[in-house]
């Protein structure tokens, strides 16, 4: 028998929330055991109830989604975490990465994208929608336009590449630090030395660089 993995849904829009429960419940791999309308009601909900995955919109009354993204992944449950989302910036792509998402997705994606994104993240893997994707690997094209010379992954210590991939994945330098045993101080003095050797200056195209090395996955 399959494993019925549970998913809180955390959106303050009703009507999207009974869209994305039929979607989901659907599958008889996947159970809603809540419904939140706010954030402050979405940590209590995924604290309680100890889901396998959260759903969110990043745009919540009360609490905003980085910060209920960053208060559940501090509860010991850890649950996968999805931002479901209207916006497509950089700023707000990167602060769900960094206060810990493993998932984002366009509320215009379609249900086949959901759904594979719902997968892949319960897999234990990182998932941008397509359109994501595509902005970040071209934002860091555009970036290396810009740069006459080859980037230099060997010159990368094994350390580097560990912070790489841990940046890359939404860590912040207090978690990364605990992950590796090191200071935050240290963390971020190899963060700098990262960027310095790749010539790359920016959170999203040391993500587009690490899925490029296969570091962390796009998910499309």
């Amino acid at each position: 028998m399959r494993k019925q993995y549970t998913i809180v849904i955390a959106e303050e829009q009703t009507l999207m929330r009974e869209g994305l429960r039929s979607l989901l419940t659907a599958d008889n791999r996947y159970c809603v055991i809540g419904e939140a309308g706010d954030g402050l009601q979405a940590v209590r909900y995924a604290n309680r109830l100890k889901p396998d995955l959260v759903l969110i919109n990043l745009q919540m009354p009360k609490m905003n989604g980085p910060s209920v993204i960053r208060e559940i992944k501090r509860n010991s449950a850890k649950p996968k975490i999805i931002a479901l989302t209207l916006r497509t910036s950089d700023e707000h792509i990167l602060s769900a990465f960094m206060a810990g998402a493993d998932g984002y997705c366009l509320k215009n994606d379609t249900r086949v994208e959901l759904l594979t994104a719902v997968r892949r993240v319960l897999e234990g893997k990182k998932y941008f929608s397509a359109e994501i994707a595509d902005k970040i690997l071209n934002g860091y094209l555009g970036e290396r336009k810009t740069q006459s010379d080859p980037m230099t992954w060997d010159n990368l210590t094994s350390r580097e590449v560990q912070v790489l991939k841990l940046v890359a994945e939404g860590h912040t330098s207090p978690e990364i630090g605990s992950l590796l045993a090191i200071s935050p101080k240290t963390v971020d003095k190899h963060r700098a030395n990262i960027m310095r050797k790749l010539d790359l200056h920016t959170a999203a195209a040391l993500t587009a660089y690490a899925i490029g090395k296969g570091l962390v996955s796009p998910g499309s």
